[in-house]
């Protein structure tokens, strides 16, 4: 048994240059160079040294009678279960299992060796020791005062590494602070060409004040001249023969009493404006008032108006000269940079108005029905229309000026055209005042005249609910659509058939013609992107905006390149398309799940709220700048939630400050910025 146990692992035995270490119980005091070779020899061996039942490194390996050796516990087991040899099938008992114990000796020299391949050299070191390796006194010394020297070198490597990190970090820090300087540098430059250039105005405004008020002076001094002269003409026309003659009189003096009364009433308003300039003080406390509600708009704002200026003072001289060839319309003051001239734009424009004023109101459905909701209200091309549609079922068309100067029963719609679906969204022909779209619930697209209050065309062909309908301002036949079926559908009125379809992979929400082309849209989809597409080549779009966290419900053109979007993540941004860039993202409303409406000028913005807050932005500041809260349609709904009302339709007419907005409740207010 022994012999045929030691046969299996001759070759391994027979390589091992000192025998006697066979023998010891444990691994011998030896080098570690020894250790090494011994190592290098059993390595070869490792899958001999496998139990043929675990498949393992043996265990306390046990030696049956046949000659073949297996771990204790598993050779144990299986004879519980079968009485033979589970390599060669022999008979065997447990009787017939014997310990092998050169077996196990050369398994705890493989284990040693594994701990070799994988050990540093410490570690090893340490083993050494804790297996006996006999070192002296004086070995030990020369070996701690290597060890001290090493660690010292090291500390000192480690020390210089670590300096030098700071160093690198000391000269980054420098470099950006020195940029930093030389940009703040800049920026004083700018601000001091700036406060020299207004100064310059006021001295010239000024001026031309007092040469105004001289003016004025000098015509009520001739107007004083000129009474005694028209008592005289009077007396003298009094006769029946002058009649003709003495209604001329009459009427001239008339206007010139008019004319002096101006003139007295001027002149006394620069006299005290010139005394109260002069004391500090407005020359009316209204303009007091009104100049230090101002000033606080304009602190409560500063950060944003502050980055706002830099941005545009920091402009390369060709892009404002690009500016300003495109916007022939804007005269620079001589000695204005002009993006000085364009920040003073912004400021007025963003500090002009303070709050929101509700000049008329409206219900759009009956006051006790659930379904009111107002899902879209649009004006028509001269501003004097305008339309509405919702989960009503019905597009109302009312006469703006009648809301707005009669009282409130007397708002009755002068068109309503019923339709079979709820409606999603409308749009009026820009080209043609008679003509509006509408999209809705059931997928189909229908185009209405309004004069004859019906529906001239229905285009059936969107498989789900269509969200947004478009018409083209250029191309007044040509509309496009949007459907949560993911395709995107433009159709001519002409046709009775869509013209063009956009597969896409994602429910689209909105779809919106930019205003300067028939060929360019902007589409917004439930994959929380802008994909914005060149109709004439529809296989992949021009560029695709990401920045929303969710869907993108709204997409509105505030110029041909200038283009806004809303999302569910509670924030609208503001893209260049000609640069294929982000522009700015602004903050304040709430929007998690609802359409709250989208619309925009040339110079605001304005959304909805799921706080039932109408909320406007000036383009240039990520703040709002001023929201209207919509009260409590009536007594009686104070029983219902009223924190789940919501504003769901918005829009400006023109470039006005009037805005007509909507709420879940079918509450129509028309709204006007206001200082």
């Amino acid at each position: 048994m022994d012999d045929g146990s030691t046969g299996a692992l001759v070759p391994a035995v027979k390589t091992e240059p000192v025998s006697s270490s066979i023998s010891a119980p444990s691994i011998p005091d030896c080098s570690l160079a020894e250790l090494g070779t011994v190592f290098e020899a059993s390595a070869q061996l490792d899958k001999d040294f496998l139990c043929p039942i675990c498949m393992q490194i043996i265990r306390d390996a046990f030696l049956t009678a046949c000659g073949h050796s297996f771990c204790y516990m598993c050779i144990i087991t299986h004879l519980r279960n079968k009485s033979d040899c589970p390599c060669c099938a022999q008979h065997l008992t447990s009787d017939q299992l014997f310990p092998n114990f050169l077996l196990d000796k050369l398994l705890k020299k493989t284990s040693a060796h594994q701990i070799a391949k994988t050990a540093t050299p410490i570690e090893l070191f340490r083993h050494a020791l804790q297996e006996g390796c006999n070192v002296s006194i004086k070995e030990l010394d020369s070996l701690l005062a290597m060890l001290s020297e090493k660690k010292r070198k090291m500390e000192q490597e480690e020390s210089v590494r670590n300096m030098k990190i700071l160093t690198d970090f000391l000269h980054c820090l420098r470099k950006q602070k020195v940029s930093e300087l030389n940009e703040v540098q800049i920026d004083l430059q700018f601000i001091k060409e700036d406060i020299s250039a207004v100064e310059r105005h006021r001295m010239e405004l000024s001026r031309a004040r007092d040469r105004y008020s001289m003016k004025l002076r000098k015509a009520g001094d001739d107007m004083k001249a000129r009474e005694p002269w028209l008592t005289l003409m009077d007396k003298r026309n009094d006769g029946p023969t002058s009649t003709s003659l003495n209604t001329w009189g009459v009427v001239s003096a008339g206007n010139f009493q008019n004319k002096k009364a101006d003139s007295r009433s001027q002149v006394s308003t620069y006299g005290l404006y010139k005394k109260d300039s002069l004391s500090g003080a407005e020359p009316q406390v209204n303009h007091t008032g009104l100049s230090v509600a101002r000033k606080k708009r304009v602190h409560a704002q500063f950060n944003d108006l502050q980055e706002c200026y830099l941005q545009k003072r920091r402009q390369l001289p060709n892009q404002l000269l690009d500016q300003q060839e495109k916007d022939k319309n804007v005269m620079h003051r001589e000695g204005y940079n002009p993006g000085l001239s364009d920040f003073q734009s912004v400021l007025t424009t963003f500090t002009r108005y303070s709050r929101l004023r509700v000049i008329a109101e409206l219900r759009h459905g009956d006051l006790f029905h659930n379904t009111n909701i107002v899902s879209s209200i649009e004006f028509d091309r001269d501003d004097e229309l305008f339309a509405t549609a919702g989960v009503s079922r019905c597009i109302k068309v009312f006469d703006f000026s009648s809301v707005v100067n009669e009282p409130p029963d007397a708002h009755c719609p002068i068109v309503e055209m019923s339709t079979r679906a709820k409606l999603s969204c409308l749009s009026w022909d820009k080209q043609s005042k008679n003509i509006i779209a509408s999209s809705d619930y059931e997928g189909i697209v229908t185009v209405w005249d309004v004069n004859r209050g019906q529906s001239v065309m229905e285009y059936e062909e969107h498989e789900k609910r269509a969200w947004s309908v478009d018409f083209s301002r250029t191309e007044p036949s040509r509309l496009v659509s949007g459907s949560d079926d993911c395709k995107v559908k433009v159709w001519c009125m002409k046709q009775e058939a869509s013209v063009l379809d956009i597969d896409m992979k994602a429910n689209i929400c909105c779809v919106k013609f930019n205003p300067g082309s028939g060929n360019h849209i902007a589409v917004g989809s439930a994959d929380h992107n802008i994909h914005y597409y060149d109709l004439r080549n529809i296989s992949h779009p021009l560029h695709v905006f990401t920045g929303h966290k969710k869907a993108v419900s709204y997409v509105k053109f505030l110029s041909n390149s200038e283009l806004a979007s809303a999302s569910t993540d509670s924030t609208l941004r503001l893209w260049d398309v000609k640069e294929n860039l982000p522009v700015r993202t602004f903050r304040g409303h709430t929007n998690e799940k609802n359409f709250v409406g989208l619309t925009v000028n040339n110079e605001y913005i304005a959304c909805g709220s799921e706080t039932n807050e109408v909320f406007v932005y000036h383009k240039e500041i990520s703040r709002p700048l001023t929201w209207h809260r919509f009260g409590s349609p009536d007594v009686t709904d104070v029983e219902d939630d009223v924190g789940s009302y919501f504003i769901s339709a918005v829009c400006w007419k023109s470039d006005s400050p009037t805005i007509l907005t909507a709420n879940s409740q079918g509450t129509i207010k028309v709204l006007v910025l206001a200082v």
